[in-house]
């Protein structure tokens, strides 16, 4: 018994098991006749298609009474896997025109799969008068409408703020046309985000597909974003005005098909980009706006010098990730170093997955007295968005050793030298050769001391002292001044990249490189805003709000728009003399009216 109950169980099994399959196989099957439309004009052409999900034998079509078969029965079949589901589908077409108008019936179609017979169900058509434009004799525009299309690709639809994204913009084109010219009608605002233009040096066309059809595209614009601000972003679309040659049912004399040529006008469409928040959990306090993947470091040319040498201090970031649009923190040196004002330097590429190089600021510093200055510990952060974690990096002790110069008190002298003192022993003879009577004479009228100029000099520090309060008063103001020191070095940054960009003159890249940093200084000196908040939309609402007259505000966006522009188009050496005198003439209204 035992036995038989082992042997039964599995065989039952897989007769219940086929049984269920074979079931499945035969329920699953359909074939259905669908149709282009249930309604058409006489002028029309009418689309008839027989579908099935499984392999067929015997396929009878239907007697298409009212209508002549232009074409079909064209077959087509379509199989894939997908998780291990085989996905299979069969497709009979004929194109139809009708010979009356009226209401006619499409009878049923048969086909035989597995062995049995199936037929579709049958369909009733409106014939009507003829119409203005059928489907059948499609115009130029309306081909060139559905084999031409601009897209755009954005990398990342949900990034962090100041996280980059890329947008390429590819025009897709068709076998059955071809594109022979085309202008940008609108280029994109990027408001709310840092943009970077990268050039397109050169149009490959290259071979892909869109909406599951084979066509040619080439990248026209390619641009890397920073999202300054989270929600959605809107990202304004490109315009295009293409020249199209689109083929004709007509052929020349030698056989070849005629070509007619229309322009139609493109958009790859608005896209928004739900840019989310940094998280407030776990932000450190000395968090700076920084987002990617950094190293961070503070280094010394030397450790060892006299008083009166000088050594550069550097701090310095370098990685992936944002790095124009964030502060380097400071150092705390010793108050006894003369530190002076930072060199700011970067080296930084932009691709399409971002901004990479480094950028530092390099510190003068000079000791004016021997000993030993620790330079202590600072911290950088940073918000890794693959991580989804702040991280803070911190910098190495670094002991700076003065070993030649004088010291910075005297105390240390007066003690050694109260230590060393003899006592000395006199005797009744020791100062027997001081005169004791004297011959002085009266001091003479004129005489320097008890004059006005003597009691002058006496309270000349009396007059001094106020003074020097308010002096020191001024001058710790000044030093507390976050702001106005800003300003104030924005404006010598201005000045700086300003008479860079002279010297630069005739090339292009490192000219319209220190022009474009010069009119962002200028800005960061006059309106107080950071480098962060840059948008030209912001700026004209800025300068208007200072009543900046229109004139001005225009040539000041156009210097803006130019130094964007110089990154992926050719200037000549008089257009960027012109923009340079333009600027100078700029800044300086400017300056009169701010």
């Amino acid at each position: 018994m035992p036995k038989l109950f082992k042997i039964n169980i599995p065989l039952l099994c897989l007769v219940f098991f086929s049984f269920m399959v074979k079931a499945q196989d035969e329920g699953a099957v359909t074939f259905e006749m669908k149709l282009s439309k249930e309604k058409l004009g006489i002028n029309e052409r009418l689309r008839v298609d027989f579908a099935m999900n499984k392999d067929g034998d015997n396929f009878t079509p239907p007697d298409f009474n009212g209508f002549r078969v232009l074409m079909g029965p064209s077959q087509s079949i379509s199989s894939s896997w997908i998780n291990g589901v085989r996905s299979y589908s069969k497709t009979y077409s004929y194109t139809l025109a009708p010979t009356a108008r009226g209401k006619f019936t499409i009878k049923q179609a048969s086909i035989v799969i597995g062995g049995k017979t199936y037929k579709s169900l049958a369909k009733k058509i409106e014939v009507t008068a003829a119409v203005d434009k059928p489907n059948g004799e499609q115009s130029p525009d309306s081909i060139a409408d559905d084999n031409l299309h601009l897209v755009a690709e954005v990398s990342k639809a949900n990034p962090y703020l100041n996280e980059a994204i890329s947008v390429v913009y590819k025009l897709y084109v068709s076998p059955q046309i071809s594109v022979s010219n085309y202008r940008p009608l609108d280029n994109p605002k990027y408001n709310n985000f840092w943009s970077q233009d990268m050039q397109v040096s050169r149009l490959n066309a290259q071979n892909g597909t869109y909406k599951g059809k084979s066509y040619r595209y080439v990248v026209l614009k390619r641009v890397v974003l920073y999202p300054q601000k989270s929600g959605d972003l809107e990202i304004e679309p490109l315009s295009l005005e293409v020249t199209v040659d689109v083929p004709t049912n007509k052929r020349d004399f030698f056989g070849s098909r005629v070509y007619t040529q229309t322009n139609k006008t493109v958009s790859a469409g608005n896209r928004t980009i739900k840019v989310r928040p940094l998280p407030d959990k776990g932000k450190p306090a000395d968090f700076s706006g920084a987002v990617g993947d950094f190293d961070f470091s503070v280094t010394t040319s030397k450790t060892q010098l006299n008083a009166s040498e000088s050594l550069q201090a550097k701090v310095e970031v370098k990685g992936k990730g944002n790095l124009k649009l964030f502060q380097l923190p400071k150092p705390n040196l010793p108050s006894s170093l003369e530190v002076y004002e930072p060199e700011f330097n970067e080296g930084i590429r932009t691709t399409l997955s971002g901004m990479q190089g480094k950028v530092s600021d390099s510190y003068t510093v000079v000791p004016a007295y021997k000993g030993k200055y620790p330079i202590p510990s600072i911290s950088f952060s940073y918000f890794n968005p693959k991580t989804e974690q702040y991280i803070t990096a911190h910098s190495n002790e670094i002991l700076i050793n003065v070993i030649k110069g004088p010291t910075n008190s005297s105390t240390n002298n007066n003690l050694n030298n109260t230590s060393n003192k003899q006592v000395v022993v006199s005797n009744g003879d020791a100062f027997h050769f001081i005169k004791t009577k004297s011959n002085l004479h009266p001091i003479k009228a004129n005489y320097f001391f008890g004059s006005t100029r003597f009691y002058l000099w006496l309270l000349l520090p009396l007059f001094l002292i106020p003074i020097y309060i308010l002096f020191r008063k001024k001058r710790d103001a000044l030093s507390n001044d976050v702001v106005g020191n800003k300003v104030k070095k924005a404006n010598r940054l201005a000045k700086k990249y300003l008479s860079t960009a002279k010297g630069q003159l005739g090339n292009k890249e490192d000219f319209y490189v220190a022009l474009e940093k010069a009119l962002h200084n200028y800005l960061k000196a006059k309106l107080k805003i950071e480098t962060s908040e840059f948008s030209k939309d912001k700026i004209q609402v800025l300068l208007r709000d200072k009543k900046v007259d229109s004139s001005s505000i225009e040539g000041f966006i156009h210097l803006l728009t130019n130094c964007e522009s110089a990154r992926y188009s050719p200037f000549s050496n008089v257009q960027m003399q012109q923009d340079y005198d333009k600027a100078s003439e700029v800044i300086s209204l400017m300056d009169k009216q701010l």
